[in-house]
């Protein structure tokens, strides 16, 4: 129990070679300049842009205006995002920098953009798909560029990734107090009662609920792994027993698939890591409370896991509905693989074609495969690439190295979360809204963090030639 790679090794953070968190140091590695984690001046600032984006973070996520309601006129995710925006362009353009970190990742959104906007004329509705690429989608964007253009530094990151993760016990909270008081989610057609969100635009729903929490859940993971502090890693294991425990609520499928796949990640993730005795003593110790407290689950929730297999016994006809509604999306984007039906249609799309049900298709590739054909969805699949690999370039490079602790772990948890979506994905109908874009932002965040500490400017690429090869 003394050794440094064992469970005591692993809680009390001791020991330099053998932290199990570290993967086996790889052969070549490239490394800061300066060795630290911080980054360098050039691409510090923006204070008033950092704090409004992350009031727009917490209004995004808690809504007080729903808490408050003398807060609704004001508009408080309008004025953080706005606020933050214009702080930032001031802060660039009195330092004579580019107003905006050109990254490949930001052209492959503005090609986004331009495409949505070209099929508009072509759109089911061109009224409603012009309405919904400016009010909607471009908010989505401009937060993903403001993540990318204040999230300069390894401090930034990782408080933003701390809020993020005490926001989430709200969430999970109030989904557990709605489960034991009884409170239901009444826009869901469905024999088996399912509790309301959190009220607020993103996890009111509780499948959107299950995949907030899904993808807030790896961060706390990265965490736990960076933090050194007992009370701080309990406070975090707490947090994370309370994250599932509130996705298990939801009684969401698409959420528990997406958990399962958190899960055995991390397990292949850790699969080959030195001295990872504590964390296999943890993983263990985990299910053995997860198998221990089987019988105590509702018989409606494991009856509703097994419709996961087995469609037919579905008694809300929910999962039948949304395969036949996958398969007609599948007809029109077969008939029509160039023009779609307009950005923020697919639902009047599948009402032409399958009869009026006023249901969008569950699935987020097919969403943007039946609004913008093909060419969207490559758009995007590439997008999502391009973050897979950023996240992955952050893992590799950094890892063994002591200095960059932070950076790995938290690349690592972004990975997680983006992996989570990739999943989840295939469930909701969640294209166009703000959960992969901020995943997305902070995975490019970290990246252009990474390669200003090796010394490259903002979006200029890579300065390390291993790597631009």
């Amino acid at each position: 129990m003394q050794g440094s790679g064992g469970a005591a090794g692993w809680w009390t953070g001791s020991g330099r070679a053998g932290e199990w968190w570290r993967p086996d140091p790889p052969r070549e590695q490239s490394r800061p300049a300066d060795g630290g984690v911080g980054s360098p001046p050039d691409v510090a600032g923006g204070r008033a842009a950092f704090w409004g984006l992350m009031g727009f973070t917490f209004v995004m996520l808690i809504a007080p205006q729903n808490i408050v309601p003398a807060l609704k006129p004001l508009r408080l995710a309008w004025l953080c995002a706005v606020g933050s925006g214009t702080a930032l362009l001031i802060e660039r353009f009195h330092r004579r920098r580019p107003l905006a970190i050109l990254t490949r990742e930001m052209w492959i959104a503005a090609a986004l953009i331009v495409w949505a906007a070209i099929t508009v004329p072509y759109s089911s509705w061109p009224g409603g798909s012009a309405s919904f690429l400016v009010g909607f989608y471009s908010k989505a964007i401009a937060i993903f560029w403001l993540l990318v253009g204040v999230l300069t530094t390894t401090a930034r990151i990782r408080r933003i990734v701390w809020a993020l993760v005490a926001m989430s016990v709200p969430l999970a909270l109030v989904g557990a107090w709605h489960f034991a008081s009884g409170v239901f989610f009444r826009p869901l057609r469905s024999p088996d009662k399912r509790i309301l969100g959190y009220v607020a635009g993103l996890t009111e729903n509780p499948n959107d609920l299950a995949l907030m929490l899904n993808l807030l859940l790896p961060l706390a993971v990265a965490l736990l792994l960076i933090t050194t502090h007992h009370r701080v890693r309990l406070a975090l294991l707490a947090v994370i027993v309370l994250d599932v425990t509130g996705v298990m609520l939801t009684f969401s499928r698409a959420g528990f698939l997406t958990l399962a796949t958190i899960f055995f990640v991390y397990l292949w993730k850790f699969r080959g890591r030195a001295a990872a005795r504590g964390i296999w003593a943890l993983v263990v110790a985990l299910l053995v409370v997860a198998l221990a407290g089987l019988p105590l689950l509702p018989a409606s929730y494991v009856t509703r896991l097994s419709t996961i297999t087995d469609i037919k016994a579905d008694r809300s006809g929910s999962a039948k509905a949304r395969w036949e509604d996958n398969f007609v999306a599948l007809g029109l984007v077969a008939r029509h693989p160039i023009i779609g039906g307009g950005i923020g249609q697919s639902t009047l799309a599948l009402n032409k074609e399958r009869g009026t049900r006023w249901t969008d298709v569950h699935n987020v590739y097919l969403e943007y495969a039946v609004d913008l054909g093909l060419p969207g969805l490559a758009l995007f699949l590439l997008l999502q690439a391009r973050c897979f690999w950023s996240t992955r370039l952050v893992q590799r490079e950094t890892a063994g190295q002591p200095a960059s602790r932070e950076l790995f772990c938290l690349a690592e948890g972004v990975h997680v979360s983006l992996t989570a979506f990739a999943v989840g994905a295939m469930f909701h109908p969640v294209a166009y809204h703000f959960y992969f874009f901020y995943m997305a932002g902070l995975a490019v965040a970290l990246r252009e963090t990474w390669w200003a500490l090796k010394g490259a400017q903002p979006g200029a690429g890579d300065p390390s030639p291993l790597v631009s090869r």
